[in-house]
């Protein structure tokens, strides 16, 4: 073979190849793998211009994929104070108090829904601490904010509109905006009128937050929007993007034919590790929003109604979609939401196996587990999610379900066990991007979702791999460690199946290649 550019060696590799599941060592040129096999093989590898890495005994994998990110659009939803470690509204309180303003505005993010104590949001309970600024403060679920009265007077938003999505500016009994809005286009709003970080701005935390990515073994990302290409692009030009992001653009109610062949333009869209492939919907919203469509209302009364209010329409976008050849993915979180996507897909017949795929999947009853195999629908699931739950179901999440449908969360073990697809992700900046927190999640589910079991070591890793790569439509070019494929890499310094969740949550990451690139080097 011609000379390789980057050889790694001295490694425990595990390929996921079945044709060669383990090596020691492995050969990189033009971004792809060129040889799998052992010390004996890298003579014949090396050159004057070869890089040689000896990896002294780390595991070798091939490199995670984060299937579910935000990672250009999370910028903005990142924005201002952390409020993830609020606990109460106390402590809530304190937080806005001393926070920072940003062009006079306080905005915040990471907000959970259990601050609130069961009671529904609402400004009057943070608006002394306030002082008369316009605050925009995001939920964790990025489904809904809680907004001061004077970032509603700045966005001239005075009582109820209308959408065309399922969204809400929530009012009180007398028409008066409480401050509690849902759904992205009543965020939307208020959002318009924020202050935003500069183009500069922007540039150098996307860098600084796909570096970071990097740094826990993450290669790539399924991206659930559009982001923002120019500045992808940009960035991408001048150097090596260390995270690969496939982009998935939104496809919402209202979508006519000319959108739809919008949106289908726009697939192929490329630049050096990156590309646009997919198109994302929503089926529906949140449990702890009251968003989430299920086929029993929650515990308030709602979840009743899907987030198209046609869930026809939802169905001939996608068929549209199908028909040119675009593959995908459906928020659904409900079981009613869920149970319509499956029949969307089985309407298309054998066409649609391993083309269509549902984020979330928060809680499903037994008779239709089975069902994402037979029909080839991939399962795309966050397990740092469970976090936001708890073991006694005293969290809202769990509340609003009651008991049944709450111990049915996640139920990540027995999709894998039904022959599902399943892959693995973080859906930062709802929760933290670390893949090594994905994984030891995956193994050992959190809160409500522990009496559901996790998956094994190997489990895991393949959602994070081979099924990642399955969810993406690249399973011929990507999730595996053999001749040909992506030179994406992992390399641990322990073994990712055999440790422990807890250690492999803090395990070394000893160096990450993306695309031939080295992008990360540890300890």
């Amino acid at each position: 073979m011609p000379t390789a550019e980057l050889v790694l060696t001295g490694a425990e590799v595990r390929t996921l190849d079945p044709a060669r599941p383990y090596a020691t060592a492995l050969a990189v040129r033009d971004g792809l793998i060129a040889a799998v096999g052992d010390e004996s093989d890298v003579r014949d590898w090396r050159g004057p211009g070869t890089e040689i890495v000896d990896l002294a005994g780390a595991h070798l994998v091939p490199g995670l994929v984060d299937a579910h990110s935000h990672p250009v659009w999370g910028l903005d939803m990142a924005t201002g104070v952390d409020l993830s470690a609020v606990r109460d509204l106390d402590g809530l309180r304190d937080a806005l108090r001393g926070a920072a303003r940003i062009d006079g505005w306080v905005i915040g993010f990471g907000l959970d829904h259990n601050v609130f104590g069961g009671r529904p949001p609402h400004r009057s309970l943070v608006e002394d601490v306030l002082v008369g600024a316009p605050a925009f403060l995001r939920l964790y679920d990025g489904h809904s904010a809680l907004v001061s009265g004077a970032a509603l007077a700045a966005a001239g938003v005075t009582g109820a509109r209308s959408f065309v999505q399922r969204s809400e500016v929530v009012c009180d009994g007398d028409g008066r905006p409480t401050g509690h809005l849902v759904e992205h286009a009543a965020m939307e709003l208020v959002a318009e009128v924020m202050p935003r970080s500069s183009y500069g701005q922007r540039r150098a935390r996307l860098v600084e937050l796909l570096s970071a990515m990097a740094a826990t073994g993450l290669t790539a990302a399924h991206v659930m929007d559009l982001g923002d290409l120019e500045l992808v692009g940009a960035v991408a030009a001048e150097g090596v993007l260390p995270v690969r992001l496939r982009f998935a653009p939104w496809c919402m109610p209202g979508a006519d034919r000319e959108a739809l062949d919008g949106l289908v333009a726009l697939q192929g869209r490329r630049g050096r590790h990156w590309r646009v492939g997919g198109v994302k919907f929503f089926m529906d919203g949140t449990v702890e929003g009251g968003t989430a469509w299920l086929e029993h209302a929650d515990c308030h009364g709602q979840g009743t109604e899907a987030f198209w209010p046609d869930p026809e329409a939802y169905t001939a976008a996608v068929r549209h979609l199908h028909a040119a050849g675009v593959r995908t993915a459906t928020h659904a979180i409900g079981d009613a939401a869920v149970r319509h996507v499956l029949d969307t897909v089985e309407g298309l017949g054998d066409s649609g196996r391993f083309v269509h795929r549902i984020e979330h999947v928060e809680t499903v009853p037994d008779d239709t587990l089975a069902r994402f195999a037979r029909l080839g629908v991939v399962a795309s699931m966050q397990p740092p999610h469970t976090a936001y739950t708890r073991g006694d179901h005293g969290d809202e999440w769990s509340r609003r379900l009651g008991t049944e449908r709450a111990g049915r969360a996640w139920r990540i073990r027995a999709l894998r066990e039904a022959g599902a697809v399943v892959a693995l992700g973080s859906d930062w900046p709802i929760a933290p991007y670390d893949a090594r927190g994905v994984l030891a999640t995956a193994r050992e589910p959190l809160g409500a979702a522990a009496a559901g079991g996790g998956l094994s070591g190997i489990q895991a890793l393949e959602g994070c791999t081979t099924h990642a790569a399955l969810a993406a439509g690249e399973g011929h070019e990507s999730g595996r460690i053999a001749p040909g494929l992506r030179a994406d890499l992992t390399a641990f310094g322990l073994d990712p199946v055999a440790a422990p969740a807890d250690e492999l949550a803090q395990a070394p990451v000893r160096l990450t290649v993306t695309g031939g690139h080295v992008v990360h080097r540890g300890d």
